[in-house]
């Protein structure tokens, strides 16, 4: 008798996550069945394959999302994290596990006793960043805990990006996921983290000046800005005693300096909505946010408020975007200015049909082991196939799926609401993640960490 699995929001990082799925159905007696509020999104290759139905789904409607929960054995949800409470709280009543890639609410943690109680896995966090992060590190962390090491530091930086042979804008970047959270990354509070001893807070109109460089072989040179808060997974991890810990976001040398122009001039800014969006020219735009002048141009202002000379690299990228464009119009009405800059870099930074992505994932691991001081740094680089089938797609929509079928036939059984940090869950999936090419090298180099003789930590 097939099984059910229900997945909802088939959005950008679902192709090989479904593929996959599809794939495993005939020997591991699969029946899919894709909700979506859009259908016909989905291509004909899935729709149309024997195992897959896919149907109309809104999940604001509570009884057609109750009755797709209550037909299936265990329920993908892809949605927004915003969204993921609905679902689950069905997934209680109905008895159903549940595997999202997103960060755990505090909605769905408050879920965990229940889950318990009813002998529900509730995965999160099993995408790429959360999720092959937590895996790969713990992996090591357990690896080096295992032969009696002490962890010191540990620093984990991820970065979405485009591949170097479609690297064709000034700064070295398109979307490859949620645009969204692109634009408003990095709000809501100070970043903090602990660095060689150290606690360290950046408010956030700092966080995209106080950058630091990473080098992956092969691939050159990438910087490096903290995520808001790095402390979170201290106890998670047990690094309660770590002197560093410190996660972070990687972006080509260069993005995060030319980035800050728009951190400065509030564009990023989603707490308003300007009244009159809809029909705005990219240029009216940029003038929202410069004062006043009968004679100067828009450009010229915008220099001058921000000290930027012509032949400052920063000046291009923003020429390269069409931001003083008159023609160039905004349509979406009582637009935040967030979102009204997300219309504008979806206009230059969207993937072509034929371009490839690139994921890349760096950890360093400083630890004590028989006395002596080591660090381990392991780093993934992933390359996507075209425009659908990204590298991030690969990366969030493979360990969700491959969970999911952990789960399912009973090898993840550890009920409650959790993340991928033990080894029932990351040993089986980490190794079947490297027979698609996702994989870490690993390499041993100086220790580099905290010295508790230096001054100025």
């Amino acid at each position: 008798m097939a099984r059910t699995i229900l997945v909802v929001g088939a959005g950008k990082s679902t192709s090989y996550l479904l593929d996959y799925l599809l794939e495993k159905s005939g020997e591991e007696q699969l029946q899919l069945v894709i909700g979506d509020l859009n259908p016909a999104n989905i291509s004909a290759k899935v729709a149309q394959h024997p195992n897959c139905e896919v149907i109309q789904l809104d999940v604001f409607d509570d009884g057609a999302r109750q009755r797709a929960i209550e037909s299936s054995q265990l329920v993908i949800s892809m949605l927004p994290p915003r969204m993921h409470i609905k679902v689950a709280e069905d997934c209680v009543v109905y008895k159903k596990h549940l595997v999202t890639a997103s960060y755990i609410s505090k909605e769905i943690q408050a879920l965990d006793a229940d889950a318990k109680k009813n002998g529900l896995v509730f995965m999160n966090e099993i995408g790429l960043d959360p999720g092959i992060d937590h895996m790969s590190a713990m992996e090591v962390i357990d690896r080096i805990r295992d032969k009696g090491g002490k962890m010191l530091l540990f620093e984990s930086f991820t970065g979405g990006l485009v591949a170097p042979e479609h690297d064709t804008n000034l700064w070295s970047y398109k979307f490859t996921w949620n645009p969204r959270n692109v634009v408003v990354a990095a709000q809501g509070g100070a970043a903090k983290f602990i660095q060689e001893g150290s606690y360290k807070y950046i408010p956030y109109q700092k966080i995209f000046r106080r950058t630091e460089l990473v080098d992956i072989e092969g691939y050159g040179t990438f910087e490096v800005y903290p995520n808001r808060d790095s402390l979170k997974y201290r106890d998670a991890y047990g690094l309660q005693d770590a002197l560093t810990l410190y996660r972070g976001t990687m972006r080509r040398v260069g993005f995060s300096k030319a980035w800050h122009i728009f951190v400065m001039l509030g564009m990023t800014d989603d707490t308003y909505v300007v009244e009159n969006s809809e029909g705005m020219s990219y240029r009216e735009f940029v003038n929202l946010f410069l004062p006043y002048s009968p004679t100067d141009s828009v450009e010229l202002k915008l220099r001058h408020y921000l000290k930027i000379d012509q032949d400052d690299i920063r000046w291009g990228k923003l020429l390269e975007l069409n931001l003083f464009d008159h023609s160039k119009k905004i349509p979406i009405k009582n637009a935040t200015p967030a979102r009204m800059l997300q219309h504008i870099l979806e206009d230059s930074w969207t993937l072509e049909p034929d371009e490839k992505d690139m994921i890349v994932m760096y950890h360093k691991f400083g630890y004590e082991l028989d006395g002596k001081k080591k660090q381990l740094d392991a780093n993934m680089v992933v390359l996507g196939e075209n425009q659908t089938h990204t590298a991030m797609a690969k990366t969030v929509g493979l360990p969700v799926a491959m969970a999911a079928l952990q789960i399912l036939n009973n090898k993840i059984k550890t009920p409650g609401v959790q993340i991928p940090i033990s080894k029932e869950v990351y040993a089986p999936i980490l190794q079947e993640l490297k027979t698609y090419g996702i994989q870490f090298k690993e390499y041993q180099v100086p220790y580099l960490g905290y010295n508790p003789d230096s001054i100025g930590s």
